[in-house]
């Protein structure tokens, strides 16, 4: 499922907000940046930043998530998706994007408390 959210949020990005005409180089500038606005809203960092206060650490942010962070981030994807889609600007989507991830990340942990007791 991951996998396909991925896709759906991967697609969102090239078709609405990569023009052809960039290199391959631009291109992943902005796939970063997007992957940095989900990162931003979940997390409240970006890749590098994370990066800087974890030297220690191999890999990156998400790789160190909980199964409800994943899961909120999944969600997430989609969801930015359809915001890119609907021409919110990036500023715009991570606010909206914070919001839901702060909704989800308590409904997720109630919810992992209730089958833990």
């Amino acid at each position: 499922m991951a996998k396909i959210n991925y896709r759906i949020h991967t697609d969102a990005i090239k078709i609405n907000l990569i023009p052809p005409e960039l290199t391959s180089q631009q291109t992943s500038i902005i796939y970063a940046s997007e992957a940095d606005v989900l990162n931003m809203a979940l997390f409240g960092m970006t890749a590098k930043q994370w990066r800087d206060k974890n030297p220690d650490k191999k890999g990156n942010i998400r790789d160190y998530a909980s199964i409800n962070e994943l899961i909120c981030l999944s969600n997430m994807e989609n969801i930015n998706a359809v915001l890119i889609e609907d021409g919110l600007s990036q500023k715009e989507r991570l606010v909206k994007l914070n919001k839901i991830a702060i909704h989800q990340m308590s409904i997720l942990e109630e919810l992992t408390t209730k089958v833990l007791n």
